[in-house]
């Protein structure tokens, strides 16, 4: 299992600032066709991606006990 925080309106929009998914092996660019696809998150293709605290890309591999945040852009004054 992957943990995944979720942050502004993905947290939203999927219900919950933290799922758990089975994403062992997979990429980070198929675990976001897997959130795009079970929550509808539109956004996610503009959110920075952090895996285990370090920026991270979409060709990262995810390992079981990985967290893998997806950070929105941010706007204010």
């Amino acid at each position: 299992m992957v943990d995944v925080l979720l942050f502004a309106e993905l947290q939203e929009k999927a219900g919950s600032e933290k799922l758990s998914i089975e994403a062992d092996g997979v990429t980070v660019k198929e675990l976001k066709k897997q959130l795009l696809s079970t929550y509808d998150l539109d956004n996610i293709n503009h959110a920075m991606i952090a895996v285990n605290e370090e920026y991270a890309n979409e060709a990262t591999v995810l390992a079981k006990g990985d967290v893998v945040a997806f950070i929105p852009p941010v706007s204010g004054g």
